[in-house]
């Protein structure tokens, strides 16, 4: 299947609109160019996403009749597009944050898991130690050793994760 009758992904629209921005493009023109090969839709997704790596507009050469004037800060672009067909820059940015949150709770409930089973096994060994119960209470105590242990990795990943 040759590039002119199967339709673009969006991150091989964004690249070509970035092409398209080196010397300066405006918005209805990659409408035009692009129409045979994606969805108006799929267009704006594909703006959208390459403003993430340096697309943008020049509020002084703005049209009436051809819309907003697009170019690329080079430097930008030339940093991330090693990234550009990366999946976590696909999507849209409520998306993302929505995404983040989501591992940040998920990880703060693993932390409260931890932290819960490490008193409860700590307390354990403290009730089987005064009741008489030795070996149990050497078993327990080795068990909330080990769960406080990951429950400090678990807490300096994600301080490592979130500086």
């Amino acid at each position: 299947m040759d590039i002119i009758t199967r339709r673009l992904s969006v991150p091989e629209l964004s690249q070509r609109i970035i092409e398209m921005a080196k010397t300066g493009v405006y918005r209805e023109s990659v409408f035009e160019a692009f129409q045979s090969l994606a969805t108006k839709k799929q267009i704006r997704e594909a703006i959208a996403h390459a403003k993430r790596f340096g697309l943008h507009s020049v509020a002084n050469l703005r049209d009436s009749e051809l819309g907003t004037y697009y170019q690329v800060d080079w430097v930008k672009y030339e940093f991330l597009k090693a990234t550009l067909h990366s999946p976590i820059y696909l999507g849209k940015d409520a998306e993302l944050v929505q995404r983040v949150t989501d591992a940040t709770t998920a990880v703060q409930r693993m932390l409260a898991i931890a932290r819960g089973l490490t008193i409860g096994l700590g307390i354990s060994s403290i009730l089987g130690f005064l009741g008489g119960q030795e070996h149990l209470s050497f078993g327990l105590l080795s068990a909330t050793i080990g769960a406080t242990v990951v429950w400090k990795w678990q807490q300096w990943l994600l301080r490592s994760l979130t500086r």
